[in-house]
């Protein structure tokens, strides 16, 4: 009889499941599964770090929409990923990590990289999956996807001993189960009750979240504002569900983003919250006006709720949603009446945005030197300006100015750290945007203290020729604590949020890369064309004001732990 060893049944589930790419850093422990990939059409994406390896499957799942899947080595390498893992839960994204561990037989015996691993990860995870039994492999393979890829979208962890890995079974004594879950459970009772709802509002917001791109909702969702009238706001994952160009779409979702947010939040009396948390983005729900009912759709029941008495809770998937709440609107008719009763709510909304972005114009369109991080966030918004360019931002304070100012047009073409705000996703998440869309510009915006967590990426795209250009707003250090700090107690404290200049663009050149450096605002676009024109991975190092504070900054220093 054929026999098959539990790495070699580990390649084979991969492949089944049409895995393109594993992020991943190599190391005995996975070495089993490795030997049976080395020439597969699954390909192996090496990083220089395992936090890279699942940063960029982060970004792979939340671009796909589908699991994607990143493996470590035992012990430190394992613990190397936690960061990854944690930030991928937040932001609900499908990831299956694999990671290999000591075997079974020497548990207990201090062998090499030996921890309790599966308690550490638990918390962080949908499920944790431990196989002991390598007849059982191609059944946990099918369970963590599964897992990972249902509901509510999250990172799943499934670990391989490696004396499991390496032991030999007849092929017959394999189990083969393969399950594809592609339910989409909506309520119609709650898209009529919330149909009730807008028809009796004057002044509804529409919040589009993560959800809404997930469950693929995007044709929907433009189809529900169009036949409703409805102001939409997106955010995280859901910017550009529908696009910021929409006449419908007051762009993004976040108060601190220049525009109508704040005001169309104060003066709503209805709010809908399609697939996103009600979390410090919105102050924890205070934000809202008291008066104004809620209602929040969520895939997840647990999550209804959280922070703010909603009147309205609906669990349902919000592809199904709304084109319920679309067929019914049509069935009853209700389109002309409703885009006719919020056309005056709309021209408030668009005079709110217009007012709310008046103060910001003097710090777009800047002039000093150095250059205001606001200046450098609309040259880059207004370089990339093609349907399908993507931009990634990293980093505390360059986050919240590109927040501030970024167009999106297409979903998945943005991406940021999210909720969980982990530095150190820039290179990775654009390293794997331009793994995925060759063809397409890829640009990362980042601090210079975030840049520094996973620089040797750098290296990773100039051998792998993944063209990014890399765009630092260097402002000598870590200017959201260093301004926190100043606005909090008084001054910062340098250590911890000085750094001073280094020239970062002469470091990637000298891998390889090519390296640019500008001082004034005139010669940002210039050096934007020559890294794109260069066909070349780029590093633009812009030395940008270090005494602007964002509102992030400010936020920070009024929020949470630091209250006194």
């Amino acid at each position: 009889m054929a026999t098959v060893t539990g790495g070699q049944l580990v390649a084979e589930a991969l492949i089944e499941k049409q895995v393109q790419y594993i992020f991943t850093l190599s190391g005995g422990h996975i070495t089993p599964i490795y030997q049976f990939l080395e020439t597969a059409d699954v390909k192996l994406f090496d990083t220089r770090h395992e936090q890279a390896a699942l940063f960029m499957a982060e970004a792979w799942g939340k671009m796909t929409r589908k699991p994607a899947v990143a493996m470590v080595t035992a012990g430190p390498g394992f613990t190397n990923a936690l960061t990854g893992v944690a930030s991928a839960y937040f932001s609900n994204t499908p990831l299956v990590l694999i990671s290999g561990c000591v075997g079974l037989e020497h548990k207990e015996k201090l062998d090499l990289q030996d921890m309790s691993q599966e308690p550490v990860i638990a918390p962080m995870v949908k499920k944790t999956l431990v196989c002991q039994k390598a007849e059982r492999i191609p059944e946990y393979v099918d369970m963590a996807f599964r897992t990972a890829g249902s509901g509510r979208p999250g990172p799943v962890y499934l670990e391989f001993p490696v004396d499991v890995l390496n032991t030999k079974i007849e092929r017959e004594a394999v189990k083969k189960i393969e399950t594809v879950v592609d339910s989409k459970p909506v309520d119609l009772a709650g898209v009529e009750r919330m149909l009730q709802m807008i028809g009796e509002a004057q002044k509804p917001v529409v919040i589009a979240g993560t959800g809404v791109w997930q469950a693929g909702a995007e044709t929907e969702l433009v189809q529900f504002a169009e036949k409703t009238g409805m102001p939409v706001f997106t955010t995280l994952s859901g910017r550009g569900t529908i696009s910021d160009t929409h006449p419908l779409c007051f762009e993004g979702a976040l108060a601190i983003r220049p525009g109508g947010a704040f005001a169309a939040y104060l003066e709503t009396d209805l709010v809908v919250i399609l697939g996103t948390r009600i979390s410090l983005y919105y102050m924890f729900g205070d934000i809202f006006n008291p008066a104004a009912r809620m209602v929040q759709v969520d895939i997840k029941a647990e999550e209804i709720g959280r922070n703010r008495r909603i009147d309205l809770p609906v669990v349902s998937d919000l592809k199904a949603f709304l084109d319920g709440c679309n067929r019914m609107i049509a069935q009853k008719g209700l389109s002309d009446d409703l885009t006719h009763r919020f056309a005056g709510w709309i021209k408030t909304l668009q005079q709110a945005d217009a007012d709310g972005k008046a103060p910001n114009l003097a710090a777009w369109e800047s002039k000093n030197s150095p250059i205001h991080p606001m200046r450098l966030a609309r040259e880059v918004d207004r370089f990339m300006d093609r349907e399908d360019d993507i931009v990634v931002a990293d980093g505390g304070d360059t986050t919240t100015w590109m927040g501030m100012t970024r167009t999106v047009r297409t979903p998945g073409h943005y991406l940021d750290y999210g909720i969980f705000g982990s530095l150190a996703v820039g290179l990775p998440y654009a390293n794997a945007a331009k793994l995925k869309y060759p063809d397409k510009r890829v640009l990362l915006i980042s601090g210079d203290g975030s840049i520094g967590f996973n620089f040797m990426e750098f290296e990773n795209s100039i051998r792998k020729g993944l063209p990014i250009v890399v765009v630092i707003a260097n402002d000598l250090g870590w200017g959201m604590i260093r301004h926190s700090q100043e606005i909090r107690i008084g001054h910062a404290i340098e250590a911890g949020t000085f750094i001073g200049r280094v020239d970062y663009h002469k470091m990637v050149e000298a891998i390889g890369g090519k390296g640019f450096l500008v001082e004034t605002p005139d010669g940002i676009r210039p050096a934007l064309e020559a890294a794109f024109a260069s066909g070349k991975t780029c590093c633009i190092n812009v030395m940008t004001d270090p005494t602007t504070v964002s509102p992030g900054s400010m936020a920070l220093a009024n929020v949470g732990a630091y209250k006194a």
